[in-house]
């Protein structure tokens, strides 16, 4: 979304300010879904996001107080925007290779890592919690590698839960911290938005229900390395 909302002429911080709050309302329902399931695993969510929206608050609140406007720090944005854009593809080209490495019992760093999941989780919300308020991309994808990771012995429909129970409050957070401390969203843009989406994304979860990963994951990566 915030690329194309830069290609539609929008500023970038409008853009990513606006993405973040549209992200929140947009990804609400499936926490809801996901909760009656029973499939969120709330510890590990809370580990990572007394990481990430501290980082979020303080990321937003070094911005108002570094620079003069959105224009002066729209290189950070940029650069932020292109790096988590091909992170989050190469994430889900990659993602067979990276829950087969995460479920692999012979490598010592594995072991290492899960040992230590707790702590690893708080500070990849850290690195997560800056990055998303930057460019508002990487909650969902990059969330559910790490947690593929951390947590291997998981179902997947527990990792997009859980992760899915993350992304939500930061974005929110971050998106409201764009709003109060920054003044970068659109409401106009947001209802817009809203207003169009809402109603596609049932009719998107049917037809994606309807294709293998194998064919939705290299199209959706193709278009975000695009």
């Amino acid at each position: 979304m915030t690329p194309l909302l830069i290609l539609f002429g929008f500023p970038y911080n409008v853009a990513i300010g606006t993405d973040l709050l549209y992200a929140a309302v947009t990804k609400a329902g499936g926490v809801v879904s996901h909760q009656r399931l029973g499939t969120i695993h709330w510890r590990i969510a809370g580990y990572m996001a007394l990481g990430s929206i501290p980082a979020s608050i303080s990321t937003a609140y070094i911005l108002k107080e570094v620079f003069d406007s959105g224009n002066s720090y729209q290189h950070l944005m940029t650069s932020s925007l292109g790096l988590m854009l091909i992170l989050t593809s190469t994430v889900l080209l990659f993602r067979k290779t990276i829950t087969k490495k995460a479920h692999s019992d012979t490598n010592t760093a594995m072991h290492w890592t899960r040992a230590n999941a707790s702590i690893i989780t708080f500070f990849m919300g850290i690195v997560l919690g800056v990055f998303v308020t930057l460019s508002s991309v990487g909650a969902g994808a990059i969330g559910t590698a790490i947690l593929l990771i951390l947590y291997p012995r998981l179902p997947a429909l527990h990792i997009v839960g859980t992760d899915l129970s993350h992304a939500v409050p930061l974005t929110f957070i971050a998106g409201m911290s764009h709003l109060l401390l920054l003044g970068n969203v659109d409401f106009a843009l947001l209802g817009c938005l809203l207003l169009g989406s809402l109603p596609a994304i049932h009719l998107g979860t049917k037809l994606a229900s309807n294709l293998p990963d194998h064919y939705m994951q290299p199209i959706l990566a193709s278009v975000l390395m695009g």
